[in-house]
Parts: C-alpha cells; sequence; structure tokens
C-alpha cells in the first residue's frame, strides 16, 4: 500500500508541475478572463473538450460509480442526465446572444433586472464555486487516506496548491488550454479501465447493462429530478455559461450540444464500474476496491483519471469566481486582482472539508436552490417586473433550504422510494416559482385593463 501512495504522490506532483510548465501565460485581462488570444477565440474542439472535461469532474465521476452501484443502470443514467443541462443552456445562451445581443449571463439580468438581480445571482452562483472546491478534492483525499487523516489533508492541499499554481498563471486561457490535455488523458483512461474491466470474465456488457430496474423504488425519482433541475441548474454554473460567451454563436451552440452527448456517454460508462462492483459485492462508493480485484495499476489508473478531472474543474472554478469578481461584479479589473481572488477562493473553499460534507448534497441540494432561475432563463424574452426575479429565486433558495432540513410535508410526494423527495420538491417548486414568476405581469396588466376600463 505504501508503494502506490508513492505513485499517488507522484501522479499528483508530476501532472501538476507538468501542466504549470506548459500552460501558457496571460499577459493581459482578455486572455486571463477570457481566453481570447489575439483576437482569437476557441474552436469548437477546444470548446467541447474544455466543457465536457471541465464537468466531468471527480465529484461527478464518484456520484456515477456510486449510483451505479445503488441502482444499477438506471444509477448512471440518471446522473448522467443532468448533462442535458449543456443542451439546454447552449440554446438559451444562443438566443440571449442572437436574438438579445447579451455578451454575458450578468449582461442580461443587469438589462432586464437590474444591479441588485446581479448581486443576488453572484452570491448563489459563488455558493456554487465554493461548493466545486471541496467537492472535488475530498474524492482526491480519500484516495490518500480516511477521512480526517493527515495523508488525507495533505493530499488535497498539495493537490489544491499546485493546481492553483497553474491557474495563476494563465487563468482561463491556461484552464482551456490544460482542459483539451486532460481530456485526451481522460478518453485514453477511461478506454483502458473499460477494457480491464470488460476483459473479465466476472461480468459481461450484457449484464451490466441490464443490472437494475427502471422503477420508483430503483432511483427512478433521480432521473426526472435532474431532467427538472436542467432548465436551470446550467445558468447558475459559470463554468458553463462563461464558455458560452467566448466563441462565435454557431461554435457555441454546436459544443454544448456535443459536450451534453458526450458528456452523458462518460458518466453512463464511469456508473459501469458501480454496477460492476454491484455485482461482485463492493460497497457503494468503493471505487478503491478495484485493487482488491484488479490490481494496484487499476488502482492507479482510476486515481489518475480522478486527479485529471479534479484539476480541470478545480482550475475552471478559479477562473470563473476570478471573472465573476472582476469582470461581472467590476470589483477590480486587474490581472492581480484575479489572482488574488483565486487565492481567496482556494482557501475558503477547502475549509468545509473539515467539516466532514457529503459530495452528492452539493449536485441535489444546490441544484434545487436554483429551480427559480428556471422561469428567468427559459422565458428570457417576455418581459416582466424587475421584482419577477427575485420572488422566483426566493422561492426556490426557500424550497432548496426546505428540502436539507427536511421540512418538505411528506402530503406532497405522491410516490415512494429513494429521491421521492427530491422529485416533487422539484416539481411543485417550478411550478411556484414559474406561478409567482409571472404573477406581478398578470396583476400589472389587469391593473391596467381595470384603469382604461374606468376611464372609458
Amino acid at each position: 500500500m505504501e508503494n502506490i501512495q508513492f505513485w499517488q504522490w507522484v501522479l499528483v506532483i508530476g501532472s501538476s508541475l507538468i501542466l504549470f510548465f506548459i500552460s501558457p501565460l496571460a499577459t493581459t485581462t482578455a486572455e486571463f478572463f477570457k481566453a481570447n488570444t489575439k483576437g482569437k477565440s476557441p474552436n469548437w474542439i477546444l470548446l467541447t473538450g474544455s466543457l465536457v472535461i471541465s464537468w466531468v469532474f471527480a465529484k461527478s465521476i464518484a456520484n456515477a460509480a456510486i449510483l451505479g452501484n445503488k441502482f444499477g443502470m438506471v444509477g448512471g443514467v440518471a446522473y448522467g442526465t443532468y448533462y442535458l443541462s449543456f443542451i439546454i443552456g447552449g440554446i438559451v445562451i444562443y438566443y440571449l446572444r442572437k436574438k438579445g445581443g447579451f455578451s454575458s449571463i450578468h449582461h442580461f439580468l443587469n438589462f432586464k433586472f437590474g444591479r441588485q438581480a446581479i448581486v443576488l445571482f453572484s452570491i448563489v452562483v459563488a455558493f456554487r464555486l465554493f461548493n466545486e472546491v471541496w467537492s472535488n478534492t475530498m474524492v482526491i483525499g480519500s484516495y490518500f487516506g480516511d477521512q480526517g487523516s493527515t495523508p488525507y489533508y495533505s493530499s488535497i492541499i498539495v493537490f489544491t496548491a499546485l493546481t492553483l499554481a497553474y491557474a495563476l498563471k494563465g487563468g482561463l486561457k491556461s484552464s482551456i488550454f490544460s482542459d483539451l490535455i486532460q481530456m485526451a488523458l481522460f478518453a485514453i483512461l477511461l478506454s483502458v479501465i473499460l477494457g480491464i474491466l470488460f476483459g473479465k470474465k466476472e461480468s459481461s456488457f450484457t449484464e451490466i447493462v441490464t443490472t437494475g430496474t427502471f422503477s420508483w423504488d430503483n432511483g427512478l425519482h433521480l432521473l426526472f429530478a435532474a431532467a427538472l433541475q436542467s432548465f436551470s441548474y446550467p445558468f447558475h454554473d459559470p463554468v458553463l455559461t462563461d464558455r458560452g460567451f467566448i466563441s462565435s454563436n454557431k461554435t457555441t451552440l454546436i459544443s454544448f450540444i456535443l459536450a451534453g452527448i458526450i458528456g452523458f456517454i462518460c458518466i453512463v460508462l464511469f456508473s459501469f464500474l458501480g454496477i460492476f462492483g454491484k455485482l461482485n459485492g463492493f460497497a457503494p462508493g468503493a471505487i478503491k476496491d478495484f485493487g482488491l480485484t484488479f490490481g494496484p495499476l487499476v488502482l492507479l489508473l482510476i486515481n489518475f483519471i480522478m486527479i485529471v478531472s479534479a484539476a480541470s474543474t478545480l482550475d475552471s472554478t478559479f477562473s470563473s469566481f476570478s471573472k465573476l469578481l472582476a469582470m461581472d461584479l467590476k470589483l477590480g479589473d486587474t490581472l492581480k486582482f484575479g489572482r488574488i481572488t483565486m487565492i481567496i477562493i482556494a482557501i475558503a473553499g477547502t475549509m468545509p472539508l473539515f467539516f466532514s460534507p457529503e459530495i452528492l448534497s452539493a449536485t441535489t441540494i444546490s441544484g434545487t436552490m436554483v429551480i427559480g432561475l428556471t422561469p428567468v432563463f427559459i422565458f428570457w424574452w417576455i418581459p416582466v417586473p424587475k421584482i419577477s426575479f427575485f420572488l422566483s429565486v426566493g422561492i426556490g433558495i426557500m424550497m432548496g433550504t426546505l428540502l436539507s432540513f427536511d421540512l418538505i410535508p411528506k402530503q406532497l410526494f405522491l410516490t415512494e422510494g429513494p429521491y421521492n423527495d427530491l422529485l416533487w420538491t422539484n416539481v411543485f417548486g417550478i411550478l411556484i416559482c414559474i406561478s409567482i414568476y409571472f404573477l406581478p405581469l398578470l396583476f400589472i396588466q389587469n391593473h391596467a385593463k381595470t384603469k382604461e376600463i374606468s376611464t372609458q
């Protein structure tokens, strides 16, 4: 085991140092915040790869395996459904740019709802980015030691610091550059792992894809909840939306659709690890047990793919947080300020690890808290009063909070089974958000009609 840990350290330190030395240095704010070099923006290959690897992160890989272990094929499909966010987000961003003429999500919100809406939205976004740091680095730490142990914390600190180093060097420019390398490594490692998996006789492909039933008592609630959340989830994730405004409109739309399809496939394939574990008696989440079946080489390969995916998400998170404060909130449009904010989110985002958080909750609960964004972006072209934004977003945050404290009345759950509370909270929550979003508009229209009648 000590020999394996040595090579794990080699992978973490070696891969990070290589990325640091080959990553481009950003010398202008356009390069650091927008990955724009001499007027050239990323092409569809760079953008698609960056989108996929930034979302197929260590947390999502771990969750896919856990859900595959718990529910079989439906677990992987359910979690992969979150990648519908790319297609929905890509289409909305396409029309925001083409029909609305907006240059960013914050530009749209400021134009339609004002500065206060930007502040509230930015708080929600910052919370999302804050979660991304700890929820990915804790997966890395779990491969070095038990939660709370010295190897666990030391690996997280070293990994975060080294990833921060090359992110500081180039900002979004180095993030997208490294994403292409990380995506290529990811594809190779995934192919090797699946090749080894299906090279064994313990489980056939047919047996794996037919494991589990698509039923309410076997994770089907999560699939529908993920589909519902996909109408709001992408818009509170600047790692995704920042990439929606840096290339041409057509390139962006193509890249988002392709990223959604590729991301879904990757998540389903990773759920195969969990399904294999289910068929062979591994505990949920015990990906490390593959080392007992396939040997230390496979364990190192899985560890490396976690490192690659976590690093890509982490550097994107640092870049997005930096842009959020510097460009979107206009608190300091300089390279120095951008790099200082990266250091801040790296430190702040690591602190929750000392309180034993759960990685799946970082997706499901935060996804519920932002359901209020559904009408804001899905019906973006409809003119509504500014208060509509605050009412809808406020209801979404309230529903997510109630869900996290298990305060949603059980009478609202129309079915039984895992994640039924998540599904029905989202169903009724979204209906309420849409209704209350348009309520002020209906009130104004009715008031105008009443006034018109009274003057006749």
